[in-house]
């Protein structure tokens, strides 16, 4: 089966690089990949059965450490978000805008999955 999932709208994608099989993401977590030397955080969202994937920088701006992939997923208001695991901050998955400070946001990917297999846009 064919899907595709992105996170940003009209993004021209030069090359997409294949990071992992979405299996290899349980539901409702998120894992770290090395993507065009950049820490990408990749997360699959699992609600009523349906898998959605976003892609962020893995670098928290509020500790300044690679950890927002080891974050924890949740909803603010029915924005699909994740806590930074140190200083608990939240970040939009799907813009990257941080929902307790608007002056900061962290760099979003374009994601796809296509026959299984997760995809991140460079």
């Amino acid at each position: 089966m064919t899907q595709t999932l992105t996170t940003r709208e009209n993004t021209a994608v030069q090359q997409w690089i294949t990071v992992c099989a979405l299996t290899d993401i349980f539901p409702n977590t998120g894992v770290c990949a090395l993507v065009n030397e950049q820490q990408v955080a990749i997360f699959r969202v699992q609600t009523n059965g349906e898998d959605k994937v976003f892609a962020l920088s893995n670098y928290d701006p509020f500790s300044k450490a690679n950890v927002l992939s080891r974050g924890i997923l949740g909803d603010r208001q029915g924005v699909i978000k994740v806590a930074a695991p140190i200083y608990k901050q939240n970040f939009n998955l799907a813009t990257g805008e941080c929902l307790d400070d608007e002056s900061v946001s962290v760099t979003t990917y374009p994601v796809q999955v296509i026959e299984g297999r997760v995809q991140v846009g460079i």
